[in-house]
Order: structure tokens, then C-alpha cells, then sequence
């Protein structure tokens, strides 16, 4: 067994972020290090446009042809990606610069053409025996193959986003230099099974063409393995014992027949088989407890998801012998765990892991617009996920690669996979949609077969949703099913995310009802749509403002103005020109109507960062207080967890990773051990989401006026939580003489008195109402507003605060302690840390902070963590303010290690 570290801290300490790389890729032929079981992936390509590259395959793909003017790109690059790379088009990511890459340049308009992609790539003199294959692993949206002047396959055989091709050339290369070329077809998504984008952005212009999961050249003997799975069998409820089950598939590539013996090893327990191959024969080979009494293991290592426990993993190690010569190796990873799902008595899905109900709290993932892989980026973002609270990450279409899904087991992150909406995925389930034909129907029963045997090993997946907004009709919703099954595939298979079924699959018992525009926070605990009961599959409140820096990055100086003063103003950074997010009026109008018509843009962003945290906290929290409900919340999918560019909603932390109000909140309401405030009982509410019962702990509850006077104040001792489970503690009353504008302060503490967690919340007397019956797919209307405009009000408050740095390797920790002195006039409220590069003041990012964006009192102080990359030799910057609090730069000392010249203080 081999257990993957968490690197959070390590990363952080190697990774400054800087947005992805637009300098050309040099282009060099790709040693193939060859031998049985090896594995290259084409490291680059270079590419043009077929209408300046007219010749035919047999010529591209020939020794010495000429790629004059040709673009170099990295190995999995989209067309778009490609040129991007070359600095054909800078900043597209600013303003509206995007649109200018469909004005037609003087060979007409780009992407409407098929793109040529060529590479070389270096053979050394093989073995007897050997066989060379290429693996396309999906293409958007569809490619002829070329190796040597030869086609190998075109594009009716290489289809789709998904699907998985191998195709042996052995005799079409040799020794030293072979060439491959690939000409890419456009891609439309609502004609053809690739990748949409929706309303989640504007469209890549070239509609993600190219191979953007990369092409491997593949090299075995005569009989190849492939697929290799480990599917276990858990007991209940003890966890004492584990039977495995591993499968390989054999091939004999050879024209003659072949013994192959299959050897290997798993958990320890040594692997023998030996099969008959006839000539161009497939067979699976299987070993199970009943051949190998040995793969029943007793007391094994179990994987948990995020805050229950460890995510150990186990390796399985494969081989293939044939004539005493090693053929071919395969190998994979897998989690020992048990995942299954029921409905509640009211119809909605409730996910098991190990035997426990968890209460699902997760995001939308979005990749980068132009599909560019970028390993260290998706590592930080992992350690965002983490950072947040979260258990889980929806893929809705947009599925990624390998690393993903390994970075998902490492972390414990669960992934809910499924089929995209809206384009030719559902069309079919659609009046007026595109029908399937034949050849559609085998690229889809493709597409899930690749999906499958890619997701079927890793303990993250728990389930696939084979439809998203709409369940596929009954002829392709039995394809996948079965295409599943065939696959080994034992983990729930959902309908859809909307409340559908199909007779294979049964009710979705999940609900898509909406809001992807701002509601307030008391929505979240209603019993009606999108409220905090059974399993919502994609919900939010639309608009998340990044922070200042950002916007001024990501907008014109123009988009700037109008985001504030013109909230009817279409937004290119909003959502798609058509949908009806392109415009934050929602949003714009209330947050003028509950904290006071913005008087800048500075002033704007203060307000939607307050009402961004306030708002993504409820959600979180309203699933909490009601995951032991009559009728309990089982799940939560935040729309969205990240952008596939700069964007003005749908995120918990925008695309340059700069941890904002929402990111905050949504941290804070997915703490383990938390405490809550409920707005529909005005309780107080404790939740624990590990699965350790806590004693003995200590609350402390504080109702304050807005001049920070305490109208009401209760302690609670002794309080006994059971772990994954949650209670409410006390009810708040309604004291006399509250400010219309007033404040919740929660405090819990262990048994010791050490501090767990704090919770502040601004509330009003005047309730926000909801307008139900008018209520669309998108929003709920409302007929009066909460009123904190008296925020504006308060005083300026100025915290005191100490700032130290020590070096750890390569990476920083800063420890920040902010303290109200007691004689202060009131509140410093939602107060903001900020870290800085010392030469040009822009955000020091990724960082991983312990809390931010906090309250205090008169009296109060709060000690928080960030751990970033080292800065060099230069000490960072760190900087406070906050609603009514002056920003200011924080005296930092340098703590150095011990024995070590101490320095100065900065």
C-alpha cells in the first residue's frame, strides 16, 4: 500500500501564480522511450490552418516537409490555446478583447477550416515482437490520422471529446524519426458530442478544437494489457474485511496465437494466471477471492472522504509474459471504500460512504476556457477545495484528465461526474433538438466506455449522471447504463441533476430549482425550491465580485463605471450576450436597496463583498441546520466552484485565485465544528461534520446594537455534539431596543476553552420577503428588502495589529494577530488581510489562509495563518482595512531560525 502525502504546503511554497504561460512552445521531435509497457505522451505539435496549408496527409506526413510559418504548441493544446501560446492574440482575457478574434483575417475567418497538427517523434531499433500503437485520447472534434504518408483512420473512426483510440502502426514506422499528422475537423457543440460552454462564458472562437487530452505513442509486445480495475467489496458496518476483485483485458496484436501469462501483485497478494490468445483475440483476465482466497483481506486500509477520516490508496502492479519475455505492464491505483445511495422517504438522493450518510457540500468545476493544461494551477486549486471545507466537486461535462481524478483521491475530494447540458449531449432529449444517428450513437456509447474505464478505479467518483438539465430518452439512457455495467462500473448511476428519471436508473432524487440570481440569505432556509431539503444539484446567488484588483485587471475603465452606476449594463464578463445573467440588476438592485446606492466603484465592491460572504455562508449553513431534518438536506452543489476565465459571477474564488467574500463565507459555514446562526428558528446551531463525537464544549452567544452595546448574552456549557450531525442549541429572542441594523456574535470553544469557531452576522429588523409565487427558474423576486444601510454609518475603527513571517523551505507562513484595544468607539467590521510582492503591490497568490474577513469588538483579537510562496529575500507586504477600518500596511517581523541572525523588524 502506498499512501500520497498532502503537498498543500509544499506546493504553496513552489508556486507563485502567474496566469498561463502565451510563450511559443519549442517545437522538438519526442523521444519515444520505448519497451514493453511504455507510454509517451507527444510532448508538441506544430500547427496551421488548412487553408494555408493546403497540401493533402501523405505530404504533411511526410519526412521533410516544410513547416515554414507553422505554429509550435504544447502537446495538448486546443487550436485557440495554440495561437494563444504564439501571442497571436494578447490579453483576451481583458475587457471585450476576446470578440476580436472572430474578425476574419486575410485568409478569411478563422476555425471554419480544418487545422493540421504535426509531430515527429523518435523510435529506437525495437525488439522483436514489438508493437507500436497511437492513442488518440479524444479530439474535438473529430481527426484524420496520418503516420509516414499513410492514413491510418479518419474522422468517422477518431470521434468526439471522449472516446478512446488505439491504432497500431507497426508497419508504418521505424528506427529514428516518424511523423504524425492529425487534421482536426471544427467543432460545433450543439452538432456534434465535444465540449459547450452555455452561459458560463463567452465561446472559445475555435470551439476547443484539437486534441486536447493529447495523442501517446504506446509500445508492447505481441500481447498488450489494457484496463486494468480493482473493484473491492467493503463489509458493513465493521469495516473488518475487503474482497477484491482485479480485471486486466489481454489482446493478442500478433496473427498468430500466444500463451501470455498474467502476473502481478495487489495489497501484498502475488497474482498468476495463465490464458490462450488466438490470433487478434481480446480476453479479461480476472482473479477474485474464489481463485485467490488471498484477496480477501482482513482489516484493510479504508479511503474516506475530506474530514472523516484518511484517503490511504493501494497499488496494483501488472504484467504480461509471453515466450519468458515481459510483453506489456499496466498498473493503477485504487481506494478500498463502500459507496451507495438511497432515496429519503420525500424522494431525495442520500449518498453512503463506508456506511455513513454524508451530507454532500460541494462546487461546479469549470476548466480554463481554452481547455490549457496546467498542472500546478489545478494543484492549488485542489488546495483550495480543501482550504473552503468542501467534500466534493460536480463535473457537468468538461471532464478531465487522469491527474484530476488523482489529486481527488489524494485530498479525499468526492466527484460527482456526468454528461454536459444544453448542446448535442441533450439535444436528443429535447423538442426541436439535433436526433442522434448511428454514428452518434456510437461516439456517445464511446465517450462513456473511455469515461468509465477512467473513472472506475479512483475512490473520488461516487456516482455518474448520464444527463444534466434533461435525462436522456429511454434508447440512449439504456446505452450508457449498460455501457456502464459492461465497464465494471459499480457506483450509482443518476437519471440527471434536474428531478427526472428513467426506468434504468429510477428518480434522479435530485432538484434543479434554481436560484442562479441573487435571493437573500434567509432563502436558503425556506421549504420551497432551491431551500436547504434534499439533494440541489447546481444553486446559487449569481453575482461574485472579485475583489478591486481584479476588476481593474479584467474590465476597461468604461466596464468599471457602468458596473456601478448603470446596473442594466450588459457585461461581457457576466455571462453569454443572450442569457439573462449578462446584467447583475438583480444583484446591483439589491444591494443599493439593503446597504445604500454605491457611491463609487471602491464603495461597490466593499458592498458585494459583504453581501457575497453573508450570502454563500447561508447556503452552506442553511444545508447544515437541516441535514438531520423531518425532511433532511443530503446535498449542495454551489454554482460554481471557479471560472473558466475572469468572470463576474458564479464562483467561490475567481479565475486569478484571489480568495474573496464568497470564499470566505463559503469557508466559514464548512468549518468541521461550527456554529450558526439559523434564520428560520433564530437558533443557534452547532454542527459537526467529522465523524468524532465532540464533549464538553462551550458556546457563547451576544445580540449586539450597532454602537456595539449587548442587549442580550448567554453561555451554554457542556455541550455534547454527535460527530456527523447537527443540533440546534438555543433559540435567540427578540430583545428590546435593537438598532434596525444590529449584530450576532457565536463563539464556540472546546472543553478546554480553546477556541473552534466564531461566527458574526449583521442582521435587520426589517426582514427581507420573498415573493414566492412569482418566483422563475432563476430567481425569486422580493417585496421588501432588509435594511443595513445604517452600516455606512459607523465610525472608523482602527485595529491594532502584529504581523511575523518565518521562512519554512520555500514557502511562508505569516501569523497576523488584529486587536481592538477596549477603549475603541465600536466595531471594526469585516476586516481583510492582504498579502503583497514587495516590488510591484499586486496580490501574493495562491494563499492559503486560516480565516479572513473577520469582526471585532472592543476588547476582542483573533490570531490568523496564511501560508504563501516565499518571497525571495524581500519581506512581503501585508495590509489590513476593512467596511470602516482605513487600509493600512501591518509592521511585519522576520522570525528566523534559531541560532540565525535575527534581522530587523520591517
Amino acid at each position: 500500500m502506498r499512501t500520497l502525502t498532502r503537498p498543500v504546503l509544499l506546493l504553496l511554497a513552489t508556486l507563485a501564480f502567474a496566469p498561463l504561460a502565451h510563450a511559443a512552445t519549442a517545437y522538438a521531435p519526442t523521444p519515444v522511450n520505448g519497451g514493453a509497457g511504455s507510454v509517451t505522451t507527444i510532448a508538441h505539435w506544430q500547427i496551421q490552418d488548412s487553408a494555408k496549408a493546403q497540401e493533402g496527409g501523405a505530404a504533411i506526413s511526410a519526412a521533410g516537409f516544410s513547416t515554414r510559418d507553422w505554429y509550435p504548441v504544447s502537446g495538448r493544446a486546443t487550436v485557440m490555446a495554440g495561437l494563444l501560446e504564439n501571442g497571436k492574440f494578447p490579453d483576451v482575457f481583458h475587457s471585450d478583447n476576446l470578440r476580436a478574434v472572430q474578425v476574419p483575417d486575410a485568409s478569411g475567418q478563422l476555425f471554419v477550416n480544418p487545422w493540421w497538427y504535426r509531430s515527429e517523434f523518435t523510435l529506437a531499433k525495437a525488439a522483436a515482437g514489438t508493437h507500436t500503437l497511437l492513442r488518440t485520447n479524444g479530439i474535438v472534434a473529430s481527426a484524420d490520422l496520418w503516420v509516414n504518408g499513410h492514413l491510418v483512420a479518419d474522422h468517422a473512426a477518431i470521434a468526439g471529446a471522449y472516446p478512446v483510440h488505439e491504432f497500431d502502426v507497426t508497419r508504418w514506422v521505424h528506427a529514428g524519426v516518424n511523423t504524425l499528422a492529425l487534421r482536426v475537423h471544427p467543432a460545433d457543440p450543439r452538432r456534434a458530442l465535444t465540449i459547450g460552454w452555455v452561459d458560463w462564458n463567452p465561446t472559445p472562437p475555435d470551439n476547443n478544437m484539437g486534441p486536447w487530452r493529447g495523442v501517446d505513442v504506446v509500445q508492447t509486445g505481441p500481447v498488450e494489457l489494457r484496463f486494468p480495475h480493482v473493484a473491492s467489496t467493503l463489509s458493513l458496518p465493521d469495516l473488518a474485511r475487503a474482497a477484491l476483485t482485479v480485471t486486466v483485458e489481454a489482446r493478442n496484436l500478433d496473427t498468430v496465437a500466444h500463451a501470455a501469462t498474467i502476473t502481478g501483485e495487489v495489497a501484498g497478494v502475488s497474482l498468476r494466471q495463465t490464458i490462450q490468445l488466438a490470433p487478434g483475440q481480446t480476453q479479461t483476465a480476472t482473479f477474485s477471492p474464489g481463485t485467490d482466497p488471498a484477496l480477501t483481506l482482513s482489516h484493510p486500509e479504508i479511503w474516506w472522504p475530506v474530514g472523516m477520516g484518511a484517503h490511504p490508496l493501494y497499488d496494483l502492479r501488472m504484467a504480461a509474459t509471453v515466450d519468458g519475455a515481459t510483453s506489456d505492464k499496466a498498473g493503477a491505483s485504487f481506494g478500498i471504500r463502500s459507496v451507495s445511495s438511497h432515496l429519503t422517504k420525500q424522494g431525495y438522493r442520500q449518498f453512503v460512504v463506508n456506511g455513513k450518510p454524508l451530507l454532500i457540500r460541494g462546487a461546479g468545476w469549470a476548466p480554463d476556457l481554452f481547455l490549457r493544461d496546467d498542472r500546478a494551477r489545478m494543484e492549488v486549486e485542489f488546495s483550495y477545495v480543501r482550504n473552503l471545507g468542501l467534500n466534493t466537486i460536480r463535473s457537468e461535462g468538461k471532464l478531465e484528465n487522469q491527474r484530476f481524478y488523482e489529486l481527488a483521491d489524494r485530498d479525499g475530494i468526492l466527484i460527482l461526474a456526468g454528461w454536459e447540458c444544453c448542446d448535442m449531449w441533450e439535444s436528443a432529449a429535447k423538442t426541436g433538438g439535433k436526433p442522434w444517428d448511428a454514428a452518434d450513437m456510437k461516439v456517445a456509447e464511446d465517450s462513456m466506455a473511455s469515461e468509465a474505464r477512467l473513472l472506475r478505479n479512483h475512490p473520488s467518483v461516487i456516482a455518474f449522471l448520464i444527463g444534466s438539465d434533461n435525462a436522456p430518452p429511454p434508447a440512449i439512457a439504456k446505452m450508457y447504463v449498460d455501457t456502464l455495467h459492461a465497464e465494471g462500473w459499480t457506483l450509482p448511476v443518476i437519471a440527471a441533476a434536474a428531478d427526472q428519471a428513467t426506468a434504468e436508473t429510477g428518480p434522479s432524487g435530485m432538484k434543479m430549482a434554481g436560484p442562479y440570481a441573487w435571493i437573500p440569505p434567509s432563502y436558503w432556509y425556506a421549504d420551497k425550491l432551491g431551500g436547504a431539503f434534499g439533494f440541489d444539484s447546481e444553486v446559487g446567488a449569481g453575482a461574485a465580485i472579485p475583489r478591486m484588483e481584479d476588476l481593474q485587471r479584467m474590465l476597461s475603465p468604461q466596464e468599471q463605471e457602468a458596473l456601478w452606476k448603470y446596473p442594466q449594463t450588459r457585461q461581457y464578463h457576466a455571462s453569454a450576450a443572450w442569457s439573462p445573467f449578462a446584467s447583475l440588476a438583480p444583484f446591483d438592485h439589491a444591494l443599493a436597496t439593503r446597504y445604500g446606492a454605491p457611491k463609487g466603484l471602491a464603495d461597490y465592491v466593499a458592498k458585494a463583498q459583504l453581501d457575497n460572504y453573508d450570502n454563500t455562508r447561508a447556503e452552506f449553513e442553511g444545508f447544515n441546520a437541516h441535514m438531520d431534518a423531518a425532511s433532511p438536506a443530503t446535498g449542495v452543489i454551489h454554482w460554481m466552484l471557479n471560472n473558466a476565465w475572469p468572470a463576474l459571477h458564479w464562483h467561490l474564488y475567481d479565475w486569478y485565485l484571489n480568495p474573496a467574500g464568497a470564499y470566505f463565507g463559503a469557508k466559514k459555514a464548512n468549518e468541521p465544528l461550527h456554529i450558526q446562526y439559523a434564520y428560520d428558528t433564530h437558533g443557534v446551531v452547532l454542527v459537526n461534520h467529522t465523524l468524532a463525537d465532540a464533549q464538553g464544549l462551550q458556546a457563547r452567544i451576544r445580540v449586539r446594537n450597532l454602537d456595539g452595546s449587548v442587549r442580550y448574552e448567554r453561555k451554554l456549557q457542556g455541550i455534547a455534539l454527535a460527530g456527523n450531525h447537527a443540533q440546534q442549541v438555543a433559540t435567540l429572542p427578540a430583545p428590546a431596543g435593537l438598532s434596525r441594523t444590529y449584530f450576532v456574535e457565536l463563539e464556540l470553544a472546546a472543553a478546554d476553552g480553546k477556541p473552534v469557531s466564531r461566527n458574526v452576522y449583521w442582521l435587520s429588523t426589517q426582514a427581507d420577503r420573498l415573493d414566492w409565487p412569482h418566483s422563475n427558474w432563476y430567481l425569486t423576486p422580493l417585496t421588501q428588502y432588509a435594511d443595513f444601510t445604517a452600516l455606512q454609518s459607523l465610525p472608523g475603527a482602527s485595529s491594532d495589529a502584529r504581523a511575523s513571517v518565518r521562512r519554512e523551505g520555500a514557502r511562508d507562513i505569516a501569523t497576523v494577530t488584529l486587536s481592538l484595544p477596549a477603549g475603541s468607539s465600536g466595531v471594526a467590521l469585516f476586516q481583510h488581510l492582504s498579502i503583497r510582492q514587495p516590488a510591484d503591490g499586486q496580490p501574493v497568490l495562491p494563499v492559503l489562509w486560516s480565516d479572513n474577513d473577520v469582526t471585532l469588538w472592543p476588547g476582542e483579537s483573533l490570531t490568523l495563518t496564511a501560508h504563501f510562496a516565499a518571497q525571495g529575500t524581500a519581506t512581503p507586504i501585508i495590509e489590513v482595512g476593512g467596511w470602516n477600518v482605513p487600509s493600512r500596511r501591518v509592521p511585519v517581523t522576520i522570525e528566523h531560525p534559531a541560532g540565525a541572525d535575527q534581522g530587523t523588524t520591517h
